[in-house]
């Protein structure tokens, strides 16, 4: 299934439209225990949620692909060979894995620093010693991605995507991902939410894109469709991409994704792209 879980939520309050706050430690199991009787089998997390990783090895999650990512570099450190490894086998301990699936540079353009080298050189030991099988990084824009995949070599790319934010196709950036056998996985298809809010819930501040918003609920209705279903069907047309990361607060949520997923019909998405990184980056969101 390409559908994979996020598990911000498991590990922090998180997303503009979260009404629960963190998943509990109950729930956390319930879902788990859903998305994979429904097919699901990758997690995404990172050493920077939280609890997240903790919560999930108190889950159990031996049978999951997880995939995690690493912090920036710490200033205050020295070893950065040493703190890489410890990062690592901390994750692991937490997650009570012996392995994981995928690590992401959370911070990638620290491999231009004088660091990198010795960051790089540790994440390819670690895949060589069989406690990593990927490594990879998360990246926000495709200028970023270009200028480490003229330097580095990786296995897996995280990226965000949604309706609105096609930059990583247009760009040809997933193509280039293809044609050189890296795993694309894809996050914010919601855009933290907001795509699925209501006209009248939407925070005041996303206002100066109005247009925008009348020209998503027009269509919407034209094609008797839920936010929910172009979210996802958008995602999950796209051939290109190998995973979409979706996160839930609760069992409800999760269903209705999945229940979404399922149906296969075929819809036209018109253009709705935009450029704005005000809107597309939700860490721009605090200075609107």
């Amino acid at each position: 299934m390409k559908l994979a879980l996020g598990t911000v939520q498991f590990g922090l309050p998180y997303g503009i439209a979260n009404q629960t706050g963190q998943v509990s430690l109950k729930s956390g199991v319930d879902l788990l225990q859903q998305a994979w009787a429904a097919g699901m089998n990758t997690l995404d997390t990172a050493m920077a949620y939280g609890e997240s990783e903790q919560r999930l090895g108190e889950m159990g999650v031996e049978q999951w692909r997880v995939i995690s990512k690493l912090p920036a570099f710490p200033e205050a450190s020295t070893d950065v060979a040493a703190w890489v490894k410890k990062s690592v086998f901390d994750s692991l301990a937490k997650l009570k894995i012996a392995k994981l699936y995928g690590l992401l540079l959370h911070r990638p353009e620290q491999l231009f620093t004088r660091e990198g080298v010795i960051i790089y050189r540790e994440l390819l030991s670690l895949k060589a010693q069989g406690k990593i099988e990927k490594i990879g990084v998360s990246v926000y824009e495709p200028a970023e991605m270009n200028t480490l995949f003229s330097s580095f070599q990786f296995d897996l790319i995280q990226t965000p995507f949604n309706i609105l934010d096609r930059r990583f196709v247009t760009s040809g950036c997933f193509k280039r991902c293809k044609q050189a056998g890296i795993e694309i996985h894809v996050r914010s298809i919601f855009l933290q939410g907001l795509l699925l809010m209501e006209a009248v819930k939407r925070p005041a501040i996303f206002n100066k894109w109005q247009s925008l918003w009348n020209k998503w609920h027009l269509w919407l209705h034209s094609q008797a469709l839920t936010p929910l279903q172009a979210c996802i069907g958008f995602a999950l047309s796209q051939a290109e991409i190998d995973s979409v990361i979706v996160g839930v607060d609760s069992s409800e949520q999760l269903q209705q994704i999945l229940d979404v997923a399922k149906m296969s019909q075929s819809i036209g998405y018109p253009s709705f792209e935009i450029e704005d990184l005000q809107l597309l980056n939700p860490s721009n969101w605090t200075r609107l």
